[in-house]
């Protein structure tokens, strides 16, 4: 579990109230600042989820999308792409998982230069096993109905396709139920 605080106030709420008598409107700095505290929050519990696994939450979104993945095995570039990280950080959690035995690295027979990560065996005992402990609390949002988990995914998804996320999406459609 992340560390309680119990403050005495809401933070956010008094910088928003500080923020308006500095600066005007504060919705969207409280809403921002709000996401940055809820992720804190939320990795707290995929971390306390996760640990009889020895994983992280990066090294369990690697082994789900291998674990999707058709065969089993995905270029390291394909993973990077896919879970909009940067390189680096993608060779360092396949090392690891290689190293705790739940994947393989190997180079890409179709390119010279990439690797490809592959799901062993016991990493998918793993990702089964976690995937059921991080979906009993669900995901960390279990007081929060399915209607406001929709809304919530809805307005960060449109967060998301305006900063280009997906290619083909309009940036403008964002903008969806202001008018």
């Amino acid at each position: 579990m992340p560390r309680e605080l119990r403050l005495p106030f809401d933070p956010i709420e008094r910088a928003g109230e500080n923020w308006e008598r500095t600066w005007g409107p504060a919705t969207a700095m409280r809403a921002a600042t709000s996401v940055f505290r809820a992720q804190q929050i939320l990795l707290a519990r995929f971390d306390e989820a996760l640990r009889p696994y020895e994983l992280t939450f990066a090294r369990y979104e690697a082994l789900v999308l291998l674990r999707f993945s058709r065969t089993g095995t995905l270029p390291l570039k394909v993973i990077g792409s896919r879970l909009m990280v940067h390189p680096t950080s993608v060779t360092n959690t396949v090392e690891r998982l290689a190293a705790a035995g739940l994947a393989d690295r190997r180079p890409n027979p179709a390119d010279g230069r990439g690797v490809l990560a592959s799901i062993t065996d016991t990493g998918r005992a793993i990702v089964e096993r976690a995937t059921t402990d991080l979906m009993a609390v669900d995901f960390g949002l279990e007081n929060i109905s399915d209607e406001r988990l929709e809304e919530l995914y809805a307005t960060l998804r449109d967060v998301r396709y305006a900063a280009g996320d997906v290619a083909g999406v309009d940036p403008a459609m964002s903008k969806r139920g202001q008018d």
